[in-house]
């Protein structure tokens, strides 16, 4: 808990409440416990009296809404004894993130992000998740640019850092993939001398942005069964049995064993079941056999080619389907990026192309809008296919995945 007393020394803005302390925060209103701080962030003006109807301790009017989420979730950090992990990359930190969390849960009291809670944002909102009994915290650190990864490290203070990847996503932003590297390293910077850093076996272009005096741990993408929907790897020369089936989870399920092992957790003795976040390799049945697959968080050219390969491997002899939107922040170089996923899209059955980029797939259908995706995906997908359904976050494509399995988004 935080005294009210605690944040107005901060001056974040306009505190009222007439409680002594808050137990949580949240910047909406309809999640609003009673005790907690409402942050009002953007239009969370309007919602003030809602958040104090559902019990609401205090409000925060904030003068900067991100500064004050950062001097709220540092407060809180502050008082743990907590051990922090974080985890960045280009490709895998949410669903490495999950895995961790799957992997800690029954071992230590665990505080992990919520779905892709990992900006100015949601790494606050995670931090102040933190209990007085909390062992470890599982944040999840996303970048735009540079300084960003080193402004959420110096909030959260974490003693564990994890990079799962560097490769070509931001290079609208960020121009090549050594700024890439450079960026994802800031973690690396601001961990504490001897801290376990659990990084690629094969990243040359952060290998010169890895600071001295860390404890580097290594791992690389494993052996590899799939039996019975679950993936089987070998980690350290034991098996260990996942709950999903994408074979290109398998790297970061071993980054996650290998942070897991640093944290002092025991190997699992059984298969270890991971919920990953949500529009994240989320499988759904469909009618007569079919399968849909809902990875349409985000998506850059290293996920969009595994998520390809798995697609293939799931099918199993089904007929497949690739609902592919554009890949956003490409750069310069979108239009060759997405004419190479195209090449690999070609042993797909049909491939629904959504958004002006992802004409360069050259699908077998196209819409310019996630609305006209919907009729033409309703209209090309048949009893027992087995369907991928990803794009950028931008694209908005869980809309059709919806769609597909009757459910809302």
């Amino acid at each position: 808990p935080l005294s009210l007393d605690e944040l107005r020394a901060l001056e974040l803005g306009r505190l009222e409440g007439d409680a002594e302390s808050v137990f949580g925060v949240e910047i909406d209103s309809r999640r609003i416990r009673p005790g907690d701080l409402f942050v009002a962030l953007g239009d969370g003006l309007a919602y003030l009296d809602d958040a104090r109807a559902r019990g609401a301790a205090a409000t925060l009017v904030p003068d900067d809404g991100h500064a004050a989420l950062a001097a709220v979730g540092h407060a809180v950090r502050a008082r743990s004894d907590a051990r922090v992990v974080a985890i960045t990359g280009s490709v895998g930190k949410t669903s490495t993130k999950d895995i961790l969390a799957a992997l800690l849960r029954p071992h230590v009291r665990t505080v992990a992000a919520e779905d892709g809670f990992n900006n100015e944002i949601g790494l606050p909102l995670t931090l102040c998740r933190i209990e007085p009994d909390t062992e470890v915290v599982v944040t999840e650190m996303a970048m735009r640019g540079l300084g960003q990864i080193r402004e959420l490290a110096r909030i959260a203070r974490p003693g564990l850092g994890v990079i799962t990847s560097i490769a070509p996503v931001h290079l609208e932003l960020l121009g090549s993939l050594e700024n890439i590297a450079r960026a994802k390293a800031e973690l690396l910077e601001e961990l504490p001398a001897g801290a376990v850093a659990v990084l690629p076996a094969n990243a040359p272009e952060l290998e010169p942005f890895v600071p001295d005096g860390l404890d580097v741990r290594r791992f690389a993408p494993p052996e590899v069964e799939i039996r019975d929907g679950q993936v089987h790897v070998d980690h350290r020369g034991r098996e260990v049995v996942f709950s999903f089936a994408a074979r290109h989870q398998a790297a970061n399920a071993v980054a996650a064993l290998e942070t897991a092992a640093a944290l002092g957790v025991p190997p699992p003795e059984g298969p270890v079941e991971v919920t990953f976040s949500r529009w994240r390799s989320q499988e759904s049945t469909l009618p007569g056999g079919g399968l849909l697959v809902n990875d349409s968080w985000n998506a850059n050219p290293v996920a969009m080619r595994a998520a390809l390969a798995s697609l293939r491997e799931r099918a199993a002899g089904r007929r497949t389907v690739a609902i592919l939107g554009d890949m956003a922040e490409l750069g310069g170089d979108a239009p060759r990026f997405h004419e190479e996923v195209g090449r690999e899209a070609a042993s797909i059955d049909v491939v629904l192309g959504v958004g002006e980029l992802a004409r360069g797939y050259e699908p077998d259908a196209w819409a310019p809008t996630v609305a006209e995706a919907v009729e033409l995906a309703r209209a090309l997908v048949r009893p027992g296919d087995v369907v991928l359904v990803k794009g950028s976050r931008s694209v908005g494509l869980e809309v059709v995945a919806a769609a597909l399995t009757g459910s809302d988004t």
